[in-house]
């Protein structure tokens, strides 16, 4: 069950002018399921994405990578975007890639517009061929359901193994005028970067020049889908993109602009929350665990000793059993890979309670204390290096035996 992560509404799910979404059932592995989504955007629209690093990765990155260099070398600009799930079309070679295409060029003659002007998108088991004829076969059906206010039933036409919608809005208001951004993502496990199977789709009414976009996605991500893992498995078809229909003009055009900051920490703080929800419907989750590390050197060794401790199974098997056996973290932040890490000189917090100081126990720990910490839903591991001043934050969830049995039947 999802930590503290209440199902969106689609009243509070803003539409973004000059976009548009359509679901279809298509059956593409079960019957009477959202799988097929369409979202289309209009004439103009920048659009910027970030990828999977897995040398695996499926066919629709790949079409999406070249089809993102075309129109940006043709001048044209991305119209739309298909997703299906159940299907990850990944590990299916040169077939795959060819149904990859065919699906996108089924889509671009629906709507009219050029092959190359669709991104695709897939997600569910790897290893399996795409039934590319469901999806042509579901495509009319999602195209006539295209209408604005329909995020929510886009959230739902994405997921796998989630067991809740993740979807979220925001507004601001820049020189008087009020700027929209809205976003979906799907994901429980297969996730770590980089990037965090897991798809994000978010997007903007303001006007954004193509390379201010690109650089504003790629903040954002390295604020929050970068910084999450359910398990450590980095999967072969992660993909985020951030579109910007043009609508409303807030003067951006590059980051000196007035505007600019305000509007990317608005996004950022809508990707943070996406991001986290992906970590609170975890698969088999039932803690939230924020670990913060802190002083240290870099935001590197930061980042790399709070993986360390967000991917060790021994650290998320004591947090699902509220088992206070904190040695284990100790362990994972010894073995993190920083050479010339003091040891004497961290301290390790469980929310309030002082752990650990000056290489051993803390005298005045209570085990009681790491116990009712340890019982919460929701967690903070703070480890302080006492080395530097950078900082770095990664979100992660328990390990439980849901876990196990949920991935043990994934293809049943």
């Amino acid at each position: 069950m999802a930590v503290n992560l209440p199902l969106p509404v689609a009243s509070e799910l803003k539409p973004v002018d000059g976009l548009e979404l359509g679901y279809a059932m298509a059956a593409i592995k079960k019957e009477n399921r959202k799988d097929l989504l369409v979202i289309r955007l209009s004439e103009g629209a920048t659009v910027a994405g970030v990828f999977t690093k897995n040398r695996f990765c499926a066919a629709p990155v790949h079409v999406c990578r070249e089809n993102l260099e075309s129109v940006k070398a043709s001048g044209k600009s991305i119209r739309a975007l298909m997703v299906n799930t159940g299907n990850a079309n990944a590990g299916t070679g040169d077939p795959g890639y060819r149904d990859a295409i065919e699906t996108s060029s089924a889509l671009a003659k629906l709507l009219g517009v050029s092959p190359e002007q669709v991104l695709p998108f897939s997600t569910g088991v790897i290893l399996e061929p795409l039934p590319a004829d469901k999806v042509v076969a579901g495509l009319p059906a999602a195209v006539a359901d295209l209408k604005a206010d329909n995020w929510l039933n886009a959230a739902e036409a994405i997921m796998t193994t989630d067991t809740t919608p993740k979807a979220s809005s925001r507004t601001l208001v820049l020189d008087g005028k009020t700027v929209t951004i809205t976003g979906i993502c799907k994901g429980a496990g297969m996730i770590h970067p980089n990037m965090a199977t897991m798809l994000g789709f978010m997007a903007t009414d303001a006007a954004i020049p193509q390379p201010v976009l690109e650089g504003m996605l790629q903040y954002a991500v390295d604020k929050s889908f970068n910084c999450i893992t359910v398990d450590g498995d980095t999967s072969t078809n992660d993909s985020l993109i951030m579109m910007a229909t043009g609508k409303v003009d807030v003067g951006i055009t590059d980051a000196k602009s007035a505007n600019y900051q305000a509007l990317l920490d608005t996004i950022t703080n809508l990707a943070q929350e996406l991001s986290q929800k992906i970590i609170r419907d975890g698969e088999g989750a039932s803690k939230f665990i924020t670990i913060t590390v802190e002083q240290g050197k870099t935001e590197e060794e930061c980042r790399q000793i709070a993986y360390a401790i967000a991917h060790s199974p021994l650290v998320k098997t004591a947090f699902f059993a509220s088992d206070p056996n904190l040695g284990r973290i100790l362990a994972a932040i010894g073995y993190a890979g920083v050479e010339d890490l003091d040891v004497e000189n961290l301290k390790l917090y469980l929310d309030d309670v002082l752990v650990a100081k000056d290489g051993g126990r803390n005298p005045d720990y209570l085990e009681e204390d790491g116990q009712r910490v340890m019982s919460k839903p929701e967690i903070l591991v703070r480890v302080v290096l006492g080395r530097g001043e950078a900082t770095s934050t990664v979100w992660t969830c328990d390990l439980s035996h849901d876990y196990v049995s949920i991935n043990a039947d994934y293809r049943s």
